[in-house]
């Protein structure tokens, strides 16, 4: 965090949220928007959740606003009427920044609390059934292209949405495998009709990529309405990793009030380059079962996804109340800021938190990451070409990302990562 001039003195304090582009697509039940119309449906629906009064700035659909602030998905500034950053950091955290804000301004003699607001939430968005079709598990982690949806070909909302995940023997070799997800997006408040002829798509590729199959229909599902994606896990292979393929999907599109259910073919262009701005999905790889799954998958993701199920009445609020028996002793250390429940920000922090290596109860705790650190970035290189960004590690990382990269321009080179290993060994001598 940036040096805080304590003689700055302003007048008051202007709070806002910003809203970038998801970090967690299908958390809460959203997935990416493709217009500014849009992210701006999703500021409506944060606002009405959350029931907040601070203002929301948007930012435009280039991302401009979320690279201007270092790519970062849960950030937290503190800017100067004259538009110098007084403080910045990586993870929002409430408690460090009413301690800036004191030093800023002076300490208040009545705090507020989050208890003392009384918001107006609302939960989020309520869809019909899902946990029908299970989820499809990818062999490994996947990265997500670039996906560009054909506004133009359809006056019709992108009732649902692609994401495109390759895996890294894909980026690799350019031979792996490639996860098709089709999103029902809540916001339209549409679902699956599975009375009527199930999703096909269709992919158009030039010579030099092929993906196998290049058309399929999904399976036919007995309950008569879901919410869950449909997923498919085909072959992909290119000669050339600058190249695109062009997909086109048909479906019916179901309104939740039964007033329409009608056929929609929309086209995509699929680029083989990762998108740095498409977040990381949580619900990928659970499940699997006769729709295509793989087996299970553990670590981080797998503990909060675990957490996230405890959330019986689905406000997206853990509370002790929900937790497991014998879990409920750990309660008060999973509890961050002591406001009684688990919120987004604290379950997606635990297994930083509390995950292996951070020590027992009344332990001396240990390094955020397991083993040796610097090893350990080296293998989020998803791409192998020598040079880490941060949009190839997992968030609970992003710490150590920042004392890696020392120049701050969003990427760790080898010559950082090895001043790095040298001041650790340094530190490990002195000791």
């Amino acid at each position: 965090m940036e040096t805080i001039e304590r003689d700055y003195t302003p007048q008051g304090v202007q709070f806002y949220y910003l809203y970038k582009q998801l970090a967690h697509p299908e958390l809460d039940h959203y997935v990416d928007p493709y217009t500014l119309d849009e992210r701006l449906m999703h500021v409506a629906q944060a606002e009405r959740q959350l029931g907040s009064r601070i203002p929301w700035i948007a930012d435009a659909m280039t991302n401009e606003l979320k690279h201007a602030l270092g790519d970062m998905p849960n950030s937290e500034f503190i800017i100067g009427p004259d538009g110098r950053i007084l403080a910045r950091r990586a993870w929002s955290d409430p408690t460090a920044l009413r301690d800036d804000l004191e030093r800023l301004i002076g300490p208040v003699e009545n705090p507020t609390r989050l208890s003392d607001l009384d918001l107006p939430s609302e939960p989020p968005v309520v869809t019909v059934a899902k946990g029908i079709v299970p989820r499809v598990t990818p062999p490994g982690r996947m990265m997500t292209l670039k996906v560009e949806p054909d506004l133009d070909s359809t006056e019709l909302p992108f009732y649902t949405k692609l994401r495109a995940d390759v895996d890294r023997e894909f980026l690799r070799t350019g031979s792996g495998t490639l996860l098709l997800g089709f999103h029902i997006d809540p916001l339209y408040h549409m679902h699956w009709n599975n009375l009527a002829p199930p999703l096909t798509y269709e992919v158009t590729a030039p010579a030099g990529v092929r993906v196998t199959p290049a058309s399929a229909t999904f399976a036919e599902i007995e309950e008569p309405a879901d919410a869950d994606p449909r997923e498919f896990l085909v072959d992909i292979s290119t000669d050339d990793p600058a190249e695109s393929f062009d997909l086109s999907v048909t479906y019916y599109a179901c309104d939740d009030d039964n007033t329409f259910c009608i056929p929609v073919t929309q086209r995509y262009t699929v680029n083989l380059q990762v998108d740095p701005d498409a977040g990381r999905v949580f619900g990928a790889g659970r499940g699997g079962g006769r729709f295509g799954g793989r087996g299970g998958r553990g670590g981080p993701e797998a503990m909060v996804e675990r957490i996230r199920g405890w959330d019986a009445n689905g406000d997206g609020l853990v509370a002790r109340s929900e937790v497991p028996e014998p879990m409920r002793d750990r309660f008060d250390r999973m509890d961050e800021n002591g406001d009684g429940v688990l919120e987004a920000d604290e379950i997606e922090s635990l297994p930083a938190r509390m995950g292996p290596g951070r020590g027992g109860r009344g332990g001396r705790g240990g390094r955020g990451m397991q083993g040796d650190p610097i090893a350990r970035l080296r293998s989020f290189d998803a791409n192998g070409d020598g040079r880490i960004t941060r949009e190839e590690i997992p968030d609970q990382a992003g710490g150590m990302f920042d004392r890696v990269d020392t120049d701050g321009d969003g990427v760790i080179t080898e010559a950082e990562l090895n001043a790095m290993a040298g001041q650790m060994r340094g530190g490990r001598r002195r000791r």
